[in-house]
């Protein structure tokens, strides 16, 4: 299981620990300062901590709460929100579902995917390109706080990829231009307890990487998440509540041509029993249209983002 490791301790098992006010309102040398950390930090070991993030902690143990009234709601008022056609991208998605990549074990999991909200008439809901969202009327309060949860994350995780794009040289606005409308997901997943269906076998969530360009993780309710370092040993990674754990994913590490690279990692399970564990990672996604290929130089044919991620979502058991 993970321990709870203090910002000290965690910068001296080698994860960074950066300040974002030190980038928003930090003097020149201070926020070179976080450029560098950060970005070292990514490219290094692929995950970062990141104190003074802004999110009200209020609306965080809000958004915890109503996580948990939703994964209480009957498996049938669940089940009505499951969306495969659109490779569960928005809605519920039950346990037993999803499993890693080149895995074929499920991960001892449900979780529920909360996008973007556009207006009807916005031509990506019509296409389908962005889908809509599924709110269960039986638990009212969830929409409103999970929208919010939504756009604060993602106003932090724009913050953090306007200092990776100092870091990496671009020019600027790169990120928010192919972010802009993007297919961002905020994922609130409940591991049941351990007793509770478990599979011989199976882990909370096997070894794998993010899908997306940047992934912005609140403390979770319980310890359990490891990350692969460069030598080949896993090490535990759980913070405290004022801060927010950020690594990059599959696409990042395309763009940057392997420079970013996606870190692997897992939720390994508890020695005994936990009560459940909840976790609401958010994943800052490109527009469904961007084409993505490495800015660094190397000759690869774009790719779509919306068929990267359609091929991963094939891959790991969803779509």
């Amino acid at each position: 299981m993970g321990e709870l490791l203090s910002p000290e301790r965690a910068a001296a098992r080698g994860v960074p620990v950066v300040h974002l006010p030190d980038y928003l309102h930090g003097d020149p040398e201070t926020r070179v300062a976080f450029i560098e950390t950060l970005g070292g930090g990514l490219e290094a070991l692929g995950f970062v901590a990141v104190t003074g993030h802004g999110i009200d902690e209020a609306l965080l143990a809000r958004a915890y709460a109503v996580t948990r009234q939703l994964f209480a709601l009957p498996l049938g008022v669940k089940a009505l929100h499951e969306t495969p056609e659109d490779g569960r991208q928005r809605g519920y998605t039950s346990f037993g579902v999803e499993h890693a990549k080149d895995q074929h074990m499920p991960d001892l999991k449900e979780f529920w995917h909360v996008g973007r909200e556009l207006p009807p008439e916005h031509r990506l809901t019509r296409s389908g390109a962005i889908p809509r969202n599924h709110f269960p009327e039986e638990l009212p309060a969830f929409r409103e706080v999970a929208l919010q949860l939504f756009d604060a994350m993602e106003r932090f995780a724009m913050a953090l990829l306007d200092a990776v794009g100092e870091y990496l040289g671009l020019r600027d606005g790169f990120f928010r231009n192919l972010t802009r409308d993007g297919n961002s997901v905020l994922r609130l997943i409940h591991y049941p307890d351990m007793g509770e269906g478990s599979l011989q076998g199976a882990v909370r969530a096997a070894a794998h990487e993010d899908i997306n360009l940047l992934t912005v993780l609140p403390a979770s309710t319980r310890p359990g998440l490891e990350l692969l370092t460069r030598d080949g040993s896993w090490m535990p990674v759980q913070t405290p509540p004022n801060v927010m754990v950020c690594d990059t994913g599959d696409m990042m590490a395309l763009l940057t041509g392997g420079q970013l690279p996606a870190t692997t990692h897992r939720v390994v399970n508890p020695d005994d029993s936990d009560g459940g564990r909840y976790s609401m990672p958010f994943f800052l996604h490109p527009h469904p249209n961007r084409p993505l290929a490495p800015f660094t130089g190397e000759d690869q044919k774009p790719v779509l983002a919306r068929d990267f991620l359609r091929r991963r979502l094939q891959e790991i058991g969803v779509a």
